[in-house]
């Protein structure tokens, strides 16, 4: 398989369309016509990752975390950044980031997050506007049937548990082709009135081409009219954070520990303890005190994330319970989430785990390193 036809599987699974307006996700390095002997999968990509990579003789890395993120201008090997890029390019090795593209996926990194803490009832915490469009276009009776039958099978009409959803108005179509037309119905000159009904169908944003290739290769018409409008609605399917239920309330202290359990930490930093059961938990994987908000709005009782500060904490005002569980520990199981994909995907191809840990941050309490 080439490099491309394996970003190709991602991107269908993770949209880049999806990816904050800040990030920078794809390929980052390397050529997407090579032939792909083999892919390593890691959170971050450091020089030992590289090394790694090229001892497995794999030539693709698929990593969470973007090596480069703001703009690089000369590779000079004085940073961590331009040593992994330099050795990467040197060994032919190419690196694709995913990163926000799978962050504001349903079943992404922060339902990963949810699902280690046993949530149930999981939803988006902060769904993704403006990344819904609608389809309309206009096509006579007798051809309803079949255009609609392509425009479900491209992805259109799909609204959270329910797919094949439109909406049709009939009416008449009116028109006349020129001496250049070659028109389906009627004669080159002659006005025409048609019975013909108007579509309406909602679709994910990433869509749009097959949709549009689907419309293009099923209408029957010569010229095809049809609009395109972006809406402003929530989109379920796509966003940041998890909300979900704990299967029965605890104290908060036993929440706490539960927390530190599942993460496998000795150290968390949270607000102040108000003595309330936690039942419903909100969930973000890596920085999330922009979300604090939004899980005070769905009546949350904690909040995990990370990347909190100092002021963020004030931001409790005993509605909630704020936990700091680290940005690494609260997306540790993001890599294995990209593994269990591909090799469902791509099941007799070479597909490893990296074993190098990438964690930057270290502790230290009571005189021990931890």
């Amino acid at each position: 398989m080439k490099i491309q036809e394996i970003t190709a599987i991602l991107e269908q699974w993770a949209p880049k369309t999806y990816a904050e307006d800040f990030d920078n996700v794809g390929l980052l390095v390397g050529d997407q016509n090579q032939e792909c002997k083999g892919v390593l999968i890691t959170h971050d990509v450091l020089e030992n990752v590289v090394a790694e990579a090229i001892e497995k003789k794999f030539n693709l890395i698929v990593t969470f975390h973007p090596i480069i993120f703001s703009g690089l201008k000369k590779i000079t090997g004085k940073s961590y950044v331009e040593r992994v890029v330099a050795k990467a390019v040197k060994n032919d090795i190419a690196i694709y980031a995913l990163h926000t593209a799978l962050d504001n996926h349903h079943k992404g990194v922060s339902h990963q997050l949810a699902k280690m803490l046993d949530l149930k009832q999981i939803e988006i915490l902060v769904p993704k506007k403006n990344t819904l469009k609608q389809l309309t276009t206009y096509v006579p009776k007798e051809n309803e049937k079949a255009l609609l039958e392509k425009l479900y099978g491209a992805g259109a009409g799909a609204l959270g548990d329910y797919d094949q959803c439109s909406f049709t108005t009939p009416g008449s179509g009116h028109f006349r082709g020129n001496e250049n037309s070659n028109p389906f119905l009627g004669k080159q000159m002659v006005p025409k009135k048609v019975a013909e009904v108007q579509l309406n169908l909602i679709f994910q944003a990433h869509l749009q081409q097959p949709i549009l290739q689907a419309l293009f290769d099923t209408h029957p018409y010569e010229e095809i009219a049809y609009e395109i409008y972006s809406i402003e609605n929530e989109n379920q399917e796509r966003g940041m954070g998890s909300v979900g239920l704990l299967k029965k309330e605890m104290s908060e202290e036993e929440f706490l520990k539960t927390i530190a359990d599942k993460l496998q930490t000795k150290f968390l930093r949270h607000s102040e303890l108000t003595g309330s059961k936690i039942r419903k938990v909100a969930v973000l994987g890596g920085s999330g005190s922009f979300a604090i908000q939004y899980a005070k709005k769905v009546n949350a009782d904690a909040y995990l994330t990370a990347d909190l500060k100092y002021h963020d904490f004030f931001q409790a005002e005993r509605k909630l319970l704020l936990i700091d569980g680290g940005h690494y520990e609260t997306e540790q199981n993001t890599k294995n989430l990209i593994h269990d994909h591909l090799t469902e995907k791509i099941p007799n191809f070479a597909i490893a785990l990296s074993k190098s840990l990438t964690n930057p941050v270290n502790y230290y309490a009571n005189g021990k390193k931890k």
